[in-house]
């Protein structure tokens, strides 16, 4: 492959030292891993690559080739050399004796795991025979957004052998048709008839590039890439401020606070059969498509790549909307937009649905469109919100691409038109060409398409909900989200102490991802101070589904007497912060219109009177009697209950070195001044728990249990209510 022009965009990341170390699989590995860390090369998820292995078969002894491909659902970026499906390719390309043509090439996919070479679990793609027949030892097939805007163009044929002689590269054309065991068939003629070619673009798909080892192969890839991207850049530069029709609207100032009023209620719109998470974009090349003249048809038209609109589905919703609107008028256009958009949606279903099609899916969008605000995107979790987001910008600079190709001169046939679908089922505007409604029908609802959603993990307890875990820097905050991280929960840890909430956070992480958990600084006395963490959690998934507070304090003092002003801030604290906290997310459930959960922490102090306790048992007291009122207040749609847990010495900022003390001290327990803090802690809580039934003491872990049980899905029916922690207490028996 030519190195005419150096490359501009894209860089030769290939390490020669690092290469030298690795053999074959490794190195496509390698290979894999350099084109994916790219999102100008490939999308997430998006592409594969491919080498021929010569290797020694173990039950033979004699050598053979061996495919190894990008196994089904796997990420160039991450992948590993487990993640590839290794097929004896003698044996792959034997299944065409048994090819029965078009019409039945989904049933050769079963016929894959009988080529497999070795003990591999990892499926074989759809894409597996594109690889096979391809008659070169590596090969890369990937959605550039350059290489798909010439695929998508209505003059792409056109623009692809003006590319060639500009570049001195020798691209084919191949015309759309589905991947598959077909599509092989097709790719082995175009480069069996088109000798020395070094390309193929796919017409509405994507690109294809060889190399005859794994470093020719990286570099043919990048180069033709970014040969690519020059070529379709210095069009888009000619356009300028004309791209997409020039811009009919500006960008609002206001933006990020209108989206952040939008975003739960759309997220709750789009939420009506199952859960999302969202994400909020007002990127450059978002905001100059959703601010242009042809954005809502080009939108409408629907996207052309099927890795996109498996991802956003088959369009947008384009959400009409005027310079002047305020949040309000925002929300009429966007309901009024959805129930039409669910409508094209079931229609677009019953026009193409086959006996044996799976049943309709969620007919709400993935991507919500807003001009002078930008983009809504949702997904089942943040990263994949944020994908989804991701692809529909791809998207976008498909779009730009094509446009900004396009030229006055009438297109007649559009090259992506073959077997698969005639001219006239393609729709065309300003020179993009969309996929046929049809053949987008044929792949999202794809049996095959079907069985690798099927093989998905089941989803977890608290998959797709969102929490606000308030005091989780410490004690049974930080337990309870480390647990509901475990279970699934997207989680906004919120604490006075940002650091130790960042510390947390980056513990639950761990466990439930770093996409899913986050932090933020609170001060639940004050009212903007608690907003402001909503507007946190809002910004960071898109709303809330449940609300935990575990932050309180015990007043104490070395004289033994509370002050009135330490009495007035702990009821503040224990009582009126949990009535604000409270208040703040029911404006976030009634925007999203779902059901959510309050879990608040009273104790056993509120039944059980003490001496020198007065404060913290009478706060606690009006605390669960709280609970009690805003289940009344906030029903039906808000749930909420409480946990009253007995004293939690582990973990528990309420417990320093010296309360500990004065506290072993006054029950007349011996301990050794030089004991670490952890072991005067537990010295305390044996005490403690020799008090109760169970003569177990009460940890962090026991109430975080509790908490989330009150607000996971198994108490739908319980609201009002607060559950007992503490070990057995006789005295604090229900009353």
């Amino acid at each position: 492959m030519t190195t005419l022009t150096a490359l501009r965009y894209l860089q030769d990341l290939w390490d020669e030292k690092a290469a030298a170390a690795l053999d074959e699989p490794e190195l496509l590995r390698y290979r894999s891993n350099l084109l994916g860390a790219d999102l100008r090369i490939t999308n997430f998820a998006g592409g594969n690559t491919s080498s021929k292995v010569a290797q020694r078969d173990p039950l033979t002894g004699q050598a053979v080739e061996v495919l190894w491909v990008k196994g089904s659902g796997g990420d160039l970026g991450s992948i590993k050399r487990t993640g590839f499906a290794t097929l004896y390719l003698d044996k792959l390309l034997a299944i065409e004796s048994s090819y029965r043509g078009v019409a039945e090439e989904d049933a050769v996919v079963e016929l894959y795991p009988l080529c497999t070479f070795g003990v591999n679990p990892t499926v074989a793609s759809i894409d597996t025979p594109l690889h096979g027949f391809l008659p070169y030892r590596h090969v890369d097939h990937l959605h550039p957004d350059w290489a798909i805007a010439m695929a998508a163009s209505a003059n792409g044929k056109e623009k692809m052998e003006e590319f060639n002689r500009d570049f001195e590269h020798r691209l084919v054309w191949v015309p759309w048709q589905r991947p598959g065991f077909e599509l092989a068939i097709m790719m082995r003629h175009a480069v069996k008839d088109n000798p020395g070619c070094d390309g193929i673009v796919l017409g509405g798909h994507g690109l294809f590039t060889w190399g005859e080892t794994q470093r020719e192969c990286y570099l043919n890839t990048v180069t033709m890439i970014d040969h690519l991207g020059q070529f379709v850049q210095e069009h888009v530069e000619s356009k300028g401020a004309a791209i997409f029709g020039g811009a009919v609207l500006k960008s609002r100032g206001d933006r990020k606070e209108i989206a952040l009023e939008l975003l739960p209620f759309v997220r709750g719109r789009v939420s009506e059969q199952k859960r999302f998470i969202g994400s909020w974009s007002d990127g450059e090349d978002v905001l100059r498509f959703v601010n242009s003249k042809d954005g809502a048809a080009l939108a409408h038209l629907g996207t052309s790549c099927p890795d996109h609109f498996i991802r956003t589905k088959i369009r947008p919703l384009f959400v009409p909307a005027g310079a002047a609107d305020d949040a309000a008028a925002l929300k009429r256009s966007i309901e009024a937009s959805l129930d039409t958009y669910r409508a094209e949606y079931a229609a677009y279903y019953q026009r193409h649905v086959e006996p044996s099609s799976p049943a309709m899916r969620d007919p709400n969008p993935a991507v919500v469109l807003i001009p002078g605000i930008g983009m809504f995107s949702f997904g089942k979790s943040k990263q994949e919100s944020r994908v989804v987001g991701e692809f529909y910008t791809n998207a976008i600079h498909v779009m730009e691409g094509a446009s900004a190709m396009g030229d006055k001169s009438q297109v007649k046939e559009v090259p992506q038109a073959g077997p698969a679908a005639p001219c006239e089922a393609f729709e065309v505007y300003t020179n993009y060409v969309a996929l046929p409604a049809g053949e987008a029908f044929r792949i999202e609802y794809w049996l095959l398409e079907e069985a690798k959603i099927r093989r998905q993990p089941p989803e977890k307890e608290l998959s797709r909900r969102i929490a606000l875990i308030v005091g989780g820097a410490s004690g049974i905050g930080r337990a309870a989200a480390l647990l509901a991280a475990e279970r699934g929960a997207h989680i906004m840890i919120a604490d006075r102490d940002l650091a130790g909430a960042e510390a947390a956070a980056q513990e639950a992480r761990t466990i439930g991802g770093k996409e899913a958990i986050a932090a933020t600084a609170v001060d639940i006395r004050d009212r903007n101070s608690i907003a402001a963490a909503m507007r946190a959690t809002v910004a960071q998934f898109g709303g809330l589904d449940i609300l935990i507070n575990t932050a309180a304090i015990f007043p104490s003092s070395p004289q033994g007497t509370i002050s009135d002003s330490m009495w007035a801030t702990t009821l503040d604290l224990n009582v009126t912060a949990n009535y604000l906290l409270a208040e703040e997310a029911a404006k976030l459930f009634e925007a999203e219109q779902l059901d959510g959960t309050i879990v608040l922490t009273s104790s056993a102090n509120a039944v059980v009177p003490k001496r020198g306790s007065e404060a913290y048992d009478v706060s606690k007291a009006a605390l669960s009697h709280l609970i009690r009122e805003l289940a009344i207040s906030l029903a039906p749609r808000v749930r909420v209950n409480g946990i009253s847990p007995a004293t939690v010495v582990k973990g528990s900022t309420m417990f320093p070195r010296d309360r500990v003390i004065a506290s072993l001290t006054k029950y007349e327990i011996a301990f050794d001044e030089s004991a670490t803090d952890d072991q005067l802690r537990d010295l305390l809580a044996g005490f403690y728990a020799q008090r109760t039934l169970t003569h177990q003491p009460i940890e962090p872990d026991d109430c975080a249990r509790a908490l989330l049980f009150l607000a996971g899905p198994h108490t739908r029916c319980t609201t009002g209510h607060l559950i007992p922690v503490d070990g057995g207490l006789p005295e604090a028996f229900l009353r």
